[in-house]
């Protein structure tokens, strides 16, 4: 839906609807949405998400903490932790290029989620602001330890307050009152909830979550998701100052105590950096958000502080490295793309290049630092916290508004200008006025700040839940909703759709439930799930993918009616097939164990019927889509299904359904009045060829079925027929439009076995 937000790379939300967001995305998102989310590889969630890799520049920022007990917040010559570096042991020093350097990593973000096609990698981002958080954060903690001989852990969450809460909770409140007005309802609920996981700072957690389950993988991304990156950088400070505070109370002061704590923060390093390297490897879209597969990012930067305490780089190396530093984080935002694992050893390039800039300090002559020292650089760095939090709400909602999936240059200037203004105003209005007339002073000024700020979002958020909570469908009526027996026919007058366009999404059929569909790490079929009598005369074996799992529920009934005992082997993303699938840029190994496995149990079972059907959209690894991937997915069904077909077991299978947009369900919420208006042409919906149609000429006993005449007419496939509606998502039916068509499977597949 959205320009990938989250790097799609190895399990981040995808690019698909964002963030990709891939991520929600980027990444995470894997994009996303980006927007597939871009959200967001965000597609949505596959946008999430690198569907919305969505990064964190810190306020203009870390708190104005230069080691006095009483900061004087009076004095207009405030300035930023981010201008000020190193402890005292080498001086309390302007650094304008960090500032500079902050401008790069939001212009970075800020670019990839306009349009990720300019800069496919801009997701680093977000990797840079860890960096410098890191640097700016053990760099204030040091230089307290040196001149109080200890932390103050309330000092240090005041100001945390101080710097973040503010302009966090103006946008939280501004953008959960524009959800209320902008969004489809389909879309307020999860918003809703990610309001409230931001405002808490474990958004991160609950996109995690979010990026494991399967079933959400074309969720769009919400305003807010953006805040994962925030959240991130909390976790680190509510663990990071304590590890000073011990340092202070049993090392300071003690010979080798620097190198103790050099090794601490060197094991953290090493421990988070083969987590973020470990889950990357295996796929985990959850890598993306994980506070431990991030934590090394931010520790090098704390490492680097420890290093410059007391010393500095040979003014030979300064020069060149500033470049080297600059050209590496630059190179890794247009090298790297959705489908770059990330974070893992990927990560690595942007955080040694950001480190190295740091690293740098200002060399004489030409240097990164100077060009990163320059009033445009430094103007941007300084509103880089607001930029980041106002953009991306502002990018959902003009794609909303506009009701595309992604923004033309206008759009793209509009949003842009936007966000600058208002971060500008946030910074003027917000941020300074805080830290100029020291308005949180002690902790429970902060506590009770913090407390206001979570409650006022609270409400904002429940007023959103409410309103879901008043979208609700009429019971299922079989009289009213008739589904395909409606085809082709107006809907009874006052019916109300069923599901509700808001619990449509969640209408899966019975079998992800009972954990009876294998995700994409499973490689044993072994202990399958079996429905029906064990003593049943008729025993049916049903495989393929989640497109073969959308038929459990009508054949499920079936099995019922007629006494069959139903045998389940599908899997995510796996067709039937011999040929090699991929998934994520990769080889799909878990799928070709999976089938070679199907094989076998099929074969010691000796079923009296196989029935199959899988996305006509699959490919097979190494292939573009064409006849050329066409013909190679037909030929590997064939090899597979006549392992398993003979005399007494024929084969299946279904031709796979039409396809809608991936926004149907926001469609319904926004134009329940006028349902055709969700409806898509027959020609785009019906597009794909499917593979199954040849397989089943080359296999003897393979008959296909087609139930696409009760899911569309001529000319167009509805989003709702017979008052039911037809899809969950943009390739999958509902549970219970394909438990209606029960009696219609039944019948063609008994025509199909009379002519086998």
């Amino acid at each position: 839906m959205f320009p990938a937000v989250f790097p799609r790379g190895n399990g981040k939300p995808s690019r698909g609807s964002v963030p990709a967001p891939p991520g929600g995305v980027a990444g995470g998102s894997r994009g996303n949405v980006v927007v597939a989310v871009s959200l967001g590889r965000a597609k949505t969630q596959e946008t999430l998400a690198k569907g919305l890799p969505s990064s964190l520049p810190k306020s203009s920022d870390e708190a104005q903490y230069d080691g006095m007990r009483s900061p004087d917040f009076t004095s207009p010559q405030v300035r930023s932790a981010s201008e000020r570096t190193g402890p005292r042991g080498r001086g309390s020093r302007f650094r304008p290029e960090v500032q500079g350097l902050r401008a790069v990593a939001v212009l970075l973000v800020l670019v990839y989620h306009l349009n990720p096609d300019l800069l496919p990698g801009g997701y680093v981002g977000v990797d840079v602001f860890f960096v410098i958080s890191g640097f700016l954060i053990t760099s204030l903690l040091l230089r307290e330890v040196r001149e109080h001989g200890r932390v103050s852990l309330a000092g240090f969450y005041v100001r945390r307050v101080r710097r973040l809460l503010p302009a966090a909770t103006v946008v939280l409140l501004a953008t959960g009152a524009a959800a209320l007005v902008l969004l489809p309802v389909t879309r307020l609920g999860d918003a809703a909830w990610q309001t409230l996981a931001s405002a808490a700072y474990v958004e991160n957690l609950y996109l995690a979550n979010q990026t494991l389950d399967y079933l959400a993988a074309e969720t769009a991304p919400s305003p807010v998701q953006h805040f994962w990156s925030l959240s991130v950088e909390e976790q680190f400070y509510v663990l990071w100052p304590l590890l000073f505070v011990l340092w202070a109370l049993f090392l300071r002061g003690r010979s080798g105590g620097l190198r103790v704590l050099t090794v601490v923060l060197a094991s953290v390093f090493a421990a988070s950096l083969v987590c973020s390297v470990a889950m990357t490897a295996s796929g985990d879209p959850s890598a993306y958000f994980l506070p431990t597969t991030r934590a090394w990012e931010l520790a090098a930067g704390g490492l680097l502080a420890v290093y410059l305490a007391d010393r500095g780089l040979p003014r030979a190396l300064r020069l060149p490295l500033g470049w080297a530093g600059l050209a590496a984080v630059v190179a890794s935002a247009v090298l790297y793309d959705s489908d770059t694992p990330f974070p893992g050893y990927a990560a690595l390039l942007p955080v040694l290049g950001c480190v190295a800039v740091i690293a740098a300090e200002r060399p004489e002559g030409p240097s990164a630092a100077m060009v990163l020292s320059t009033g445009p650089a430094r103007f941007v760095g300084d509103i880089s916290y607001a930029l980041y939090l106002w953009h991306w709400p502002l990018i959902v909602f003009a794609l909303v508004v506009l009701e595309r999936q992604t923004l033309g240059p206008l759009g793209i200037a509009a949003v842009a200008a936007s966000s600058v203004l208002l971060a500008w105003l946030t910074k003027l209005w917000v941020e300074d006025p805080v830290a100029r007339h020291g308005l949180v002073r002690t902790g429970r000024v902060a506590l009770a700040v913090a407390l206001a700020g979570v409650l006022s979002v609270a409400a904002v958020s429940a007023a959103g839940l409410l309103r879901v909570e008043r979208f609700q469908a009429s019971d299922f009526d079989p009289t009213v909703h008739v589904g395909p027996k409606g085809i082709g026919l107006p809907s009874p007058e006052g019916a109300w759709m069923y599901p509700s366009p808001i619990g449509a999404e969640d209408d899966t059929p019975e079998a992800y439930d009972d954990g009876c569909h294998a995700g994409f790490d499973k490689r044993d079929p072994s202990d399958p799930c079996v429905y029906g009598s064990d003593d049943a005369e008729t025993t049916v074996a049903l495989t393929g993918d989640s497109h073969s799992t959308q038929w459990f529920p009508a054949l499920n009934s079936l099995a019922q009616e007629r006494g069959w005992r139903l045998v389940v082997f599908n899997k995510s993303a796996c067709a039937f097939t011999a040929a090699e699938m991929g998934r994520e840029g990769a080889p799909y190994e878990e799928c070709q164990e999976w089938n070679r496995a199907v094989v076998d149990e099929i074969e010691e079972m000796g079923p009296d019927l196989v029935v199959t059907s899988s996305s006509a959209a699959g490919l097979p690894y190494g292939f573009e889509s064409g006849p050329e991937a066409r013909d190679a997915m037909a030929e590997g069904m064939a090899e597979l299904w006549e392992e398993v077909s003979g005399p007494d077991t024929p084969i299946i299978a279904i031709r796979d359904t039409p396809r809608t947009t991936s926004d149907v369900l926001d469609c319904l919420a926004r134009y329940a009045d006028d349902l055709a208006a969700c409806d898509r042409p027959a020609s785009a919906a019906l597009e794909l060829d499917d593979p199954q149609e040849l397989a089943v000429t080359e296999v003897e006993g393979a008959e296909l079925v087609n139930l696409n005449d009760l899911i569309c007419t001529d000319d167009s496939c509805p989003a709702v027929v017979g008052n039911v509606v037809v899809y969950r998502d943009s390739h999958h039916l509902t549970e219970t439009y394909a438990r209606l068509l029960a009696e219609s499977l039944g019948t063609r597949m008994d025509q199909a076995l009379d002519r086998s």
